[in-house]
Order: C-alpha cells, then sequence, then structure tokens
C-alpha cells in the first residue's frame, strides 16, 4: 500500500474522532443506564464545537465516527461537521459493544446507525467504528454484519493485547475481511515481539507526548505506512462531573491527564499531516481486497 503525503512531502495520517459523551463510555456504563441518557446533561456539542475550530485553524480534516443517538439530538452539529469538509462516519446507535450483541440485534443497530447519520446529514457514511474497538475472535460474525449494512470499511479492531479489547495477532495494517469491506486497525508499533499502543484513547493522555510522537513517527518513516489516531470530544474537556462512585481503575482511565488533551492535541496537529480516514486509506486500500 502507497501511502499519501501533503505538499511537504510528509505522510498524511488518518485523524479521528469517536463522537460521544463522557456519560455513554463504557467504563462508566454501570453509573449511567441508558434510561437516563435523556435527562443527562450533554457537554458533546460544545467540545465537538472546540474540536471542529481547533481543526479550522490548523487547517486539518479528520473522520468523525459518530453515534447515531447523538445525530438525532444533534442534527446542526452533524450537519457542520459533513459541511466542514470532515468525514462522517459511524460509531453504532447507542454505544453498544458488538461483542455484547447477538448478530441479529448488532447488525440492527448499525443499520439505523447509518440510516440515522445519512438522513441527518444528507450524505453517505462508508466507514464503521464498532464502541471499545468490540470486534475481535469472540465474535467473528461481525465483519459480515458490517458488510451486509453497506459500509466499506471498518476501524474496529486494535492488535494489541488489552483487558477490554484487541487482537494481538491481527494485522497491523489495512486488510480485507470480505467482497467489499476493509478492515483498517488502530496503529500499533512492533517492539520486543509485541504490539504497543501508539493510537490515541486513553493511552495518549497517560503517556509522555513524545511517546506517541515517537511511535507515529516510526510508522511514517520505518514501516511507510500512514497512522490512525483517535481521541474523544470529552477528553478535551477536564471541566466534565466527576462521578466519584465509579471504581479507581475506572476513575483513572477516564480521567488522567484531562487537562492536558488540548495542548497535546494542538502540538500533534502541529508536528504531523493530517487527512480523513476515506482520502487516506480507501484508495491504496481498496487496491489491496
Amino acid at each position: 500500500m502507497t501511502v499519501s503525503r501533503d505538499d511537504g512531502g510528509n505522510v498524511t495520517n488518518a485523524l479521528t474522532i469517536d463522537v460521544e459523551d463522557y456519560f455513554q463510555v463504557s467504563a462508566l456504563a454501570s453509573h449511567f443506564p441508558k434510561d437516563v441518557w435523556n435527562s443527562t446533561p450533554c457537554r458533546v456539542e460544545r467540545n465537538v464545537e472546540r474540536i471542529l475550530a481547533i481543526l479550522a485553524e490548523r487547517g486539518a480534516r479528520g473522520t468523525f465516527f459518530t453515534l447515531g443517538w447523538i445525530a438525532e439530538r444533534y442534527p446542526a452539529l452533524v450537519r457542520r461537521i459533513a459541511a466542514e469538509g470532515h468525514e462522517l462516519a459511524s460509531h453504532g446507535y447507542a454505544h453498544e459493544r458488538a461483542s455484547d450483541q447477538s448478530p441479529e440485534a448488532f447488525l440492527a443497530d448499525i443499520k439505523l446507525a447509518k440510516v440515522v447519520l445519512e438522513d441527518v446529514a444528507s450524505c453517505e457514511v462508508r466507514g464503521y467504528r464498532a464502541p471499545s474497538f468490540s470486534v475481535g475472535l469472540s465474535n467473528p460474525w461481525a465483519h459480515g454484519c458490517i458488510e451486509e449494512a453497506g459500509y466499506a470499511y471498518s476501524s474496529s479492531v486494535y492488535p494489541v493485547k488489552h483487558d477490554h479489547y484487541g487482537v494481538p495477532d491481527a494485522p497491523r495494517f489495512p486488510y480485507a475481511v470480505g467482497a467489499r469491506l476493509v478492515e483498517i486497525p488502530i496503529t500499533t508499533v512492533r517492539r520486543f515481539g509485541r504490539n504497543w499502543p501508539v493510537g490515541g484513547g486513553g493511552y495518549f493522555r497517560l503517556l509522555p507526548y513524545p511517546v506517541s510522537a515517537w511511535g507515529i513517527r516510526k510508522v511514517n518513516q520505518e514501516d511507510r505506512k500512514p497512522a490512525i489516531f483517535y481521541f474523544h470530544p470529552w477528553e478535551i474537556d477536564p471541566g466534565q462531573p466527576v462521578v466519584r462512585e465509579a471504581s479507581a481503575k475506572a476513575r483513572f482511565r477516564h480521567y488522567v491527564n484531562l487537562a492536558q488533551t488540548e495542548a497535546r492535541l494542538q502540538r500533534l496537529l502541529q508536528d504531523f499531516s493530517w487527512g480523513r480516514m476515506d482520502d487516506v486509506f480507501l484508495p491504496a486500500a481498496s487496491q489491496s481486497v
């Protein structure tokens, strides 16, 4: 697979945002059952607007993997994402882990999300990302459902070892998972016989910024591949409510270094070139299928 490049000769990487609110994350699910979502104050709109402003300032574009639940409640925000040149993609409807659903329920959820997003934004939705990267060895049928739902690519596999997700032996770069579907896994680096995460999320907040920069640069320069970076709107929101009843582990994972994320994101946008998933990967990935 050839890499995309900007005019400066740098590899263009894929910037992705998983659009969900703080109370919809898996780590806090037991404290925010779905029947309280409608009565819980949302912060996603202000956070996504801030992200859009940052990207506009930097002249960068990205892919917004958005919940159907969010699109129904904030249609103007979703239309703005598309209008500003970003790719609108699906994160499912109600942030259900694929591995917690039956094939029938999973297919219904991702079909509904695609319909809602396309109706709201009047654009084609080609990409899907499973909540918590929950496509793996326990649900080998999931990619078939994603293809049947009409998506062109999935970014639902993280080839690392983790207590909640991960397929350590999965390919590190895009690979075919169906006649018309490509899986584009989150970025890792290979060291000491295993894959290490450098694609964003909690690792970006936990580890010093140079670690993430080193990993992305290694993939660009040594592997000669584009990287994928992901984060969530709530990760630039240190003022969000703190669920003190959550376990120490859940609180650490969710709240660590929130106050530093926006500054690190600004640095990331300055240090690397960024684009949409479909622009960075689909032309080359489709050639390998």
